[in-house]
C-alpha cells in the first residue's frame, strides 16, 4: 500500500482498527455508525456518504463515529455535540488529537458533558502496515 496516499486527503474512508472498536463497543454497545460504507461499517445500522449522516437524526442511538478527517471534520464534531445535548444520545468519536483547532476548543475543550481519552502511540487504520502520522483521541459526548 502506498503510504503517501494513505495519509493524504485522497481518501477519507479509513477503517477503524478492529481492536479499538471492540474495546469501545464492549463499554458502550453501539447501535449506529453514521460515517461508513458497505465495507468499513462497524454497526449493523450505518449511514453511507450518500445517505449523509450529518443531516440525519442520531436521536436515541449509541453512536460510534470515525468521521472523515478532512475539512468537514468540524461539522461532524459539532453534530456529535448537538446530538448528545439532546440527552438521549451518546456519541463516541475517534478523531485526530488536534488540540490547536477551533473545533476542539469550541466543541470539546472544557465542556462538562465531554470526556477526552488520548490514545498512546499512533493507530494503524485499515490494516495498513504503517501507523498514522498524527496522534488520535477518543471523544465521548454524553
Amino acid at each position: 500500500m502506498n503510504t503517501d496516499v494513505m495519509f493524504s486527503s485522497a481518501r477519507d474512508d479509513w477503517e477503524t482498527p478492529q481492536d479499538v472498536f471492540d474495546r469501545l463497543d464492549g463499554e458502550f454497545h453501539f447501535t449506529l455508525d453514521p460515517c461508513a460504507d458497505a465495507y468499513n461499517h462497524k454497526c449493523s445500522k450505518y449511514y453511507t456518504k450518500e445517505q449523509d449522516g450529518l443531516i440525519r437524526s442520531w436521536r436515541g442511538e449509541t453512536v460510534f463515529c470515525n468521521p472523515p478527517y478532512g475539512r468537514e471534520l468540524k461539522y461532524w464534531v459539532s453534530k456529535a455535540l448537538s446530538e448528545a445535548n439532546d440527552q438521549s444520545t451518546i456519541v463516541v468519536m475517534l478523531i485526530p488529537a488536534r488540540t490547536d483547532t477551533l473545533w476542539f476548543h469550541n466543541y470539546i475543550y472544557q465542556k462538562p458533558t465531554v470526556e477526552v481519552r488520548f490514545i498512546k502511540g499512533r493507530l494503524r487504520f485499515g490494516g495498513s502496515k504503517n501507523s498514522a502520522p498524527f496522534p488520535s483521541m477518543i471523544v465521548i459526548f454524553r
